[in-house]
């Protein structure tokens, strides 16, 4: 053992010299925007919870409600006995929200991502990823054992060269909606446009804007009217629909490819029944939630008008709940986190390798349920700590 305790004690001296090592605060959460962190009760601006459903008391009885007539877990996986009535109601309701003709429900994201990657592609085809993708879509076409070409960040000039110079017979284009570190929006249309013209699949992971994008919060997609069989939809329920778990909504054929072909779906116990049950409830929830998605933006607008005091450091240009104040040094970020924590504000600290060398930041992300107090609280303790700390050490 003493050679790896000898590896793991140097990399973890890395870490910390670098500026990178993670740790992770015990949280109580109070409301949907405050919680006991470290013993302290603080506004927190640091959760996906855009429509602060996560604490709304409908889909907690929900849960219960689900439990009690359901049972809390499903006993095997859905290829065995546990694909449950329940969940079958689901994906037909998920399918009818994204408006694709079937859906498939996935344990979280990162997995739904991995089923993708690994079922739509493999060895001899070729995968065309932005650069900012989430680690899912990373990991999953590594997996895939596809050619897998990096293009720059929504960059679709670059995209449609090498999509003409690829030879691989089939060809998968992957992007996030909304990316999750910058806030900002992949072209969609372009992208659909360069998929007909290669004859590609597009396959678009709308974490961050289901909920909060569209006709009823039904996405990215849909807010931009583009209706496509080439269009392959994932969507996560655990940010914007208060819960947990993701989905696929495709073609019919895609999703039958992977009932039948994807492995992370095949191998793994299906999700509770319970929640499968409070999930219908949290979609009906994203529909009405016009006024809550209408205070978002004026939270955004708020924000952006109090970044002015908080110079040197400025937000990235974000139309999103995600508001990314770049400071660039790791250590200063996260003086600057702890110092706002002391104030009774949370924002997290981000650093690479989740974002590029150099780009450290806070990544204040806003809900709905945040009050217009609750937005001036951060921006005066911004201003206060920024003053006080001062500018990076040249």
């Amino acid at each position: 053992m003493s050679v790896w305790r000898d590896r793991f004690a140097a990399d973890a001296a890395a870490w910390q010299s670098a500026g990178l090592k993670r740790r992770r605060r015990v949280v109580h959460p109070v409301s949907a925007t405050r919680a006991q962190v470290d013993g302290t009760v603080v506004t927190a601006f640091a959760s996906n919870d855009y429509l602060g459903l996560s604490r709304d008391p409908r889909l907690i009885d929900a849960i219960a409600e689900g439990a009690r007539r359901f049972g809390a877990g499903a006993g095997a996986s859905h290829l065995v006995s546990g694909h449950h009535a329940v969940h079958e109601a689901l994906e037909h309701e998920l399918a009818r929200f994204a408006d694709k003709p079937a859906a498939l429900a996935f344990m979280n994201g990162y997995v739904a991502n991995l089923s993708l990657l690994t079922t739509l592609a493999g060895e001899g085809d070729a995968i065309f990823s932005d650069q900012l993708n989430h680690a899912s879509i990373v990991d999953g076409a590594r997996l895939s054992r596809a050619a897998v070409n990096i293009y720059p960040h929504a960059d679709t000039d670059a995209l449609d060269a090498m999509l003409a110079a690829s030879a691989a017979r089939h060809k998968l284009v992957v992007t996030d909606a909304v990316f999750s570190m910058d806030g900002d929006v992949a072209p969609l249309g372009a992208l659909l446009e360069l998929a007909e013209r290669s004859d590609a699949l597009l396959l678009v992971d709308d974490a961050h804007g289901l909920g909060v994008w569209g006709p009823q919060g039904r996405g990215s997609v849909q807010a931009l009217g583009l209706r496509s069989d080439r269009i392959v939809y994932m969507g996560t329920l655990g940010k914007a629909a208060g819960l947990s778990g993701a989905f696929v909504a495709a073609d019919q054929m895609v999703i039958d490819r992977l009932v039948q072909r994807a492995r992370p779906y095949v191998f793994s116990t299906a999700g509770s029944p319970a929640l499968a049950h409070a999930t219908l409830a949290a979609i009906e929830l994203v529909r009405s939630a016009d006024a809550a998605r209408e205070r978002l933006s004026r939270h955004r607008e708020f924000l952006q008008r109090l970044a002015r005091f908080w110079r040197p450091y400025g937000l990235l240009a974000s139309d999103t709940p995600i508001q990314p104040l770049i400071v660039g040094d790791n250590a200063m970020v996260v003086r600057i986190a702890d110092a706002l924590l002391q104030e009774g504000v949370w924002v997290p600290a981000i650093r690479p390798p989740t974002v590029p060398a150099g780009s450290a930041r806070l990544r204040i992300t806003l809900s709905a349920a945040h009050t217009d107090e609750d937005i001036d609280t951060l921006g005066t303790a911004l201003s206060r700590v920024i003053s006080d700390i001062g500018p990076v050490p040249a």
